[in-house]
This record gives C-alpha cells, sequence and structure tokens, in this order.
C-alpha cells in the first residue's frame, strides 16, 4: 500500500509519537539525573523539566493509543493539544533565535534575582560571584572566594554562553515544532480514512 494509505498513516504516526515518547523520557531522566547527582540544586528547574516531560509523554501516549486503534475522540483532541504546543513552541523558539545581547542580559538578570539555588549553582559550576557586582561581605560557594576572595562576576561568564546556548535551543525547537505540525497533518488525514479491515457500512 502506498503512503497515502491507511497503514503508512498508522505507521507514520506511530513512530511520531514512539519519537516523543522516547524524548520525553529522556527529559525526565536527565532531569532526576542532574538533582540525584546534585548538578541542580532547585527544585523549581527540575519540576518544571519533568513537568513538560511528563506532559509530552501523555499527549504521546494518548496519539499512540489513538493511532493504534483509529480512535477518533482519542485522535481529535491529539491534534489540538498538539497543535496547541505547536504555536507555544514555534513562537518561543524564534524569541530564541531573536532576542538581542540587552534583552538577553535583561532576562538572565530577572532569572537570577528569582531563585537562590539557582544562583547558587551557577557561582559553584562557572566558579564566578554575584551577577553584575562582585561579592565582598558575604558567601559564595565558588571555588575562587574561598581561596583569594576574588572573583569575576557571573553575568560576564554567563553572557558567554548564553547567545550559543539560545540559538541551539531555538534551532532543536524549530525543528521538533515541525514535527508537531507534522503530526497534527498525520492525525487529520488518518482520521478521515477508513480502516480497510473494518464493516464498509461502519460510521468511523
Amino acid at each position: 500500500m502506498g503512503c497515502a494509505g491507511f497503514t503508512c498513516s498508522k505507521n507514520s504516526l506511530c513512530a511520531v509519537n514512539i519519537l516523543y515518547v522516547m524524548v520525553s523520557l529522556l527529559m525526565i531522566g536527565i532531569a532526576a539525573w542532574g538533582k540525584w547527582f546534585g548538578l541542580v540544586s532547585s527544585f523549581q528547574v527540575v519540576g518544571g523539566v519533568i513537568g513538560v516531560g511528563v506532559f509530552l509523554f501523555i499527549v504521546a501516549l494518548v496519539g499512540l493509543v489513538g493511532a493504534m486503534k483509529h480512535h477518533q475522540v482519542l485522535l481529535f483532541f491529539y491534534m489540538i493539544i498538539l497543535f496547541m504546543v505547536f504555536v507555544v513552541q514555534f513562537s518561543v523558539s524564534s524569541a530564541c533565535l531573536a532576542i538581542n545581547k540587552d534583552q538577553q542580559e535583561q532576562l538572565l538578570e530577572v532569572g537570577w534575582n528569582n531563585s537562590q539555588n539557582t544562583q547558587i549553582d551557577v557561582e559553584k559550576t562557572l566558579n564566578c560571584c554575584g551577577f553584575n557586582n562582585p561579592v565582598i561581605n558575604g558567601t559564595c560557594p565558588a571555588a575562587c572566594f574561598h581561596t583569594s576572595n576574588i572573583c569575576p562576576t557571573c553575568a560576564d561568564k554567563i553572557q558567554e554562553h548564553a547567545d550559543e546556548v539560545l540559538r541551539f535551543v531555538g534551532g532543536i525547537g524549530l525543528f521538533f515544532s515541525f514535527t508537531e505540525i507534522l503530526g497534527v497533518w498525520l492525525t487529520y488525514r488518518y482520521r478521515n480514512q477508513k480502516d480497510p479491515r473494518a464493516n464498509p457500512s461502519a460510521f468511523l
């Protein structure tokens, strides 16, 4: 049967959802691994990544079950949810690719001020203290602070990698957003196809 047929649409939709299941399990595993080994101490960051992974896993599971059973209701809700995810992810990915240096610094400072645990993680990892102003009277978990009390600010070190990270995240996000719109199109086409093994007079 050709690729426009029922079986090919079903297999393609199953393959897309299996990919989403693997990505969701990878996200959950990486977040749990980072928390377990103390690489990330912020529960908000870990919880957010795990939450996104669980949401993606549930959506992929709904799509997989709907594709296997040709279930019209599951496929309809899967198509709507996937399209909404596409819109959000495409917008965020485009913003990541279009953001300039000043906007990067503003967003980084907001994120820095909102989480004490994130500050500690960054200071430990990048061996720096403070965001724009060096720490003079206070504590800093960075190794340089305990040896010489003179450490570079974290803003400069974060900015060195922020542009590359945003480009990488934006590119990956755009790639997956196109797989999502492909999933929406496959679901729409698959819902309107008749199962050749079913009763020809049955309502699908």
